[in-house]
């Protein structure tokens, strides 16, 4: 009896505590459990953090560079000779450096206003080929020789975006001004005296400074949201990414099409220069003055095409041709963009040699003929007159 008298309080004390568990009791309880569960600190803190980074990469750097490992034995295959870099970047800028002085020079003598401007063009390409030559080989040709790992000096890609600007400033900034010169020409040859009217020094340098200033905001575009710039294989250059993606397909036909046009630019009003310029050449009506000038201007013009047009067609068209297909971005077509880019390189070195040997003192030893010439006058005689009779009647009304 007595023990179930001793055992009845503890069951009593069960049914009381049972009983008094509430429906809020259990709300509280249930809080409880749910807050000692968040403050678990070994797993569910560390899937916490792991969202947070992944958000935070998401956000902060929406455009992430991409590394591709390779191999020793890749490595060395495919990356060039650091020597062979060095004497490259060596040669080219040695190149234009001499082009430099001697279109300096050529500029001190010149007294038409035509070839004055002419010059500023070219001093143009001759700065923007050294620069860009200047800029781009320091980084590569300093990969070459310490073989860096670009994760460890660049985590922020803020080197590698610098260097597909560069690619991108220094490659359509040639293109630009090499139309610009044909048209330059096309006028000059053209039509002579609304040329003559409209040319002057200051203008021909801020024209140059204006194509200066559009290739930049177009270099600058991967960088504001337009696609983006990445590593390239075999890692030892930055250039923009070429994936199907709306952002990459869009700056790849923009670059693609300015240089493709640039070029079509160039062939067309060349071609129609040299065409009036023969006819000017074989013209025995008049021999005002010597046409030398003018036909040293349309051969390096002519040579500064054909270099920019093999060197760069390849390139623009693989461009353009990749934002169109489904081309995978396999091996193969890493080692031709590779080699595209090789090719569009020599641009920058072969350029000054224009100017170097397509001189007048150079094209006298080839053709002893290159004297006296029809004027660009000759091909308009009304006009010609016109002008003859104007400049004598003001010149004896102020005699």
């Amino acid at each position: 009896m007595q023990h179930s008298t001793m055992s009845n309080p503890s069951s009593n004390a069960q049914s009381v505590g049972t009983k008094a568990a509430t429906p809020r009791d259990r709300i509280f309880k249930q809080s409880d459990q749910g807050f000692l569960k968040l403050n678990q600190p070994m797993h569910s803190s560390k899937k916490l953090n792991r969202t947070l980074n992944i958000m935070n990469e998401t956000t902060v750097m929406p455009t992430m560079c991409h590394f591709t490992r390779l191999s020793q034995n890749s490595s060395n295959s495919t990356h060039a000779s650091p020597w062979f870099s060095t004497a490259f970047a060596a040669v080219g800028l040695m190149s234009n450096l001499i082009a430099f002085v001697v279109l300096i020079s050529a500029y001190r003598k010149a007294q038409s206003r035509s070839r004055s401007s002419f010059l500023i063009f070219l001093c143009g390409l001759v700065v923007t080929d050294f620069l860009g030559l200047a800029t781009t080989a320091s980084i590569v040709v300093t990969y070459h020789h310490l073989d860096f790992k670009w994760d460890e000096v660049d985590p922020q890609c803020h080197l590698c975006r610098f260097l597909g600007f560069s690619m991108v400033f220094f490659g359509l900034s040639p293109l630009l001004l090499g139309a610009t010169m044909a048209v330059e020409r096309f006028l000059g040859i053209n039509k002579p005296f609304l040329r003559s009217t409209n040319s002057s020094k200051r203008r021909a340098w801020c024209t140059v400074f204006i194509i200066w200033l559009f290739s930049c905001c177009i270099a600058l575009l991967p960088i504001c949201g337009l696609g983006h710039y990445t590593h390239q294989w075999p890692n030892s250059w930055c250039f923009f990414n070429m994936t199907n993606s709306p952002g990459d397909v869009g700056f790849s036909i923009l670059f693609s099409s300015v240089g493709l046009l640039s070029l079509a630019i160039s062939v067309f009003l060349n071609t129609i220069s040299v065409v009036t310029l023969f006819k000017v050449c074989f013209n025995r009506l008049s021999v005002e003055r010597s046409r030398d000038y003018e036909v040293e201007m349309m051969v390096q013009l002519l040579g500064i095409m054909v270099i920019a047009t093999v060197c760069w067609a390849p390139l623009l068209v693989l461009i353009l041709k990749k934002a169109f297909t489904d081309t995978p971005n396999g091996l193969t077509l890493k080692k031709i963009l590779v080699t595209c880019i090789r090719i569009a390189t020599w641009n920058q070195i072969l350029d000054p040699w224009v100017y170097i040997l397509f001189r007048r003192s150079v094209l006298r030893r080839f053709s002893p003929s290159l004297r006296a010439r029809p004027s660009i006058s000759s091909l308009y005689p009304s006009v010609n007159a016109s002008y003859t009779r104007r400049f004598t009647q003001a010149s004896m009304t102020t005699t």
